[in-house]
């Protein structure tokens, strides 16, 4: 019974802290947070902690803390995650391509 209580209260967050965020990617953040939420609980402990030494500067604590754990939330990811995510990285999918080797645009 809590675990779905939980869930939802997890996807409320997510929802509320990214608001700005697509719903796409967040839908990818929640799923992957039902997986594994130990391994993220553990990623917020650390960069809580590593907030309250540098100043609360969370791109900060996030590029020092998400590096370590790289390797495990990439096993988190289901095949279509990494996929979605590649295509994101590549602007969509739709601008990756689009040029010549020599650096001049296809048409």
């Amino acid at each position: 019974m809590f675990g779905k209580l939980k869930n939802m209260a997890i996807k409320k967050l997510v929802q509320s802290q990214m608001k700005n965020v697509p719903v796409e990617q967040q839908q990818m953040i929640i799923e992957m947070l039902e997986k594994k939420p130990e391994l993220f609980e553990k990623i917020a402990k650390e960069m809580q902690a590593e907030l309250k030494t540098n100043g609360n500067n969370q791109m900060a604590a996030a590029m020092k803390v998400l590096p370590k754990y790289q390797q495990e939330i990439l096993a988190v990811m289901s095949p279509e995650m990494k996929e979605k995510l590649a295509k994101m990285q590549m602007g969509g999918g739709g601008a990756a391509g689009k040029f010549n080797p020599n650096g001049s645009i296809r048409r």
